[in-house]
């Protein structure tokens, strides 16, 4: 299926809130999603890698201080920087190491990130996966955000799953199988109905 454009998402999201009236309520109530999107590329990888279980204001603040050291935001650029400067940019020890593994991966061309767009989902999430710290959750933000697939569903997105528990009156226990059928019904637009979770999970209610 072709990649979401703004003109695309409006659309599904039609679809979406003619088959699910919880998902219409969040339009009538939020109005529609932003089209999120991010540039295809290394940068936007360690913006990912940042944003794993830490608020998006604190993964922000540690990109946009690697970001002010770098000429441009190369992962040759990033090989530079010392261990201790990123650590002085918030990059946790851990961290560090997963985006360090990420540039050599690209480097070295074992991580052909450039030539991703014309890969299937599961080949995308085979690559990507194959690096040390890039789970499930970063491959698909990043095929969802940067690639703009269509039919994403990350059960490992706290945020998603605790807006669908709320707008779905589920238990906090609700299992993962609930959550991954739930997300069945919602094919082949399963990243846009992950965004309408988001936006619920954003907008003040």
């Amino acid at each position: 299926m072709a990649a979401l454009t703004a003109q695309r998402q409006a659309a599904a999201v039609g679809e979406l809130i003619s088959r699910d009236a919880d998902l219409a309520a969040i339009v009538d109530r939020c109005g529609a999603p932003p089209f999120w999107s991010r540039p295809r590329g290394f940068a936007t990888l360690v913006y990912i890698v940042l944003e794993q279980q830490v608020s998006l204001a604190s993964a922000r603040a540690s990109f946009d201080r690697v970001k002010a050291l770098l000429p441009e935001f190369s992962p040759e650029a990033f090989l530079e920087i010392a261990d201790s400067d990123l650590r002085a940019c918030g990059f946790s020890r851990q961290k560090t190491r997963y985006t360090r593994l990420i540039a050599e991966a690209v480097v070295s061309g074992s991580l052909p990130l450039a030539r991703l767009g014309r890969f299937s989902d599961e080949r995308v999430r085979a690559e990507l996966t194959a690096i040390t710290g890039v789970g499930d959750w970063t491959a698909e933000i990043y095929m969802m955000t940067a690639l703009r697939r269509p039919d994403l569903w990350p059960l490992g997105d706290l945020a998603m799953v605790k807006a669908i528990r709320d707008v779905k009156c589920l238990a906090a226990d609700a299992d993962r199988e609930a959550i991954y059928e739930l997300g069945e019904s919602y094919r082949p637009y399963r990243s846009v109905a992950a965004k309408l979770y988001w936006h619920h999970y954003l907008s003040p209610h």
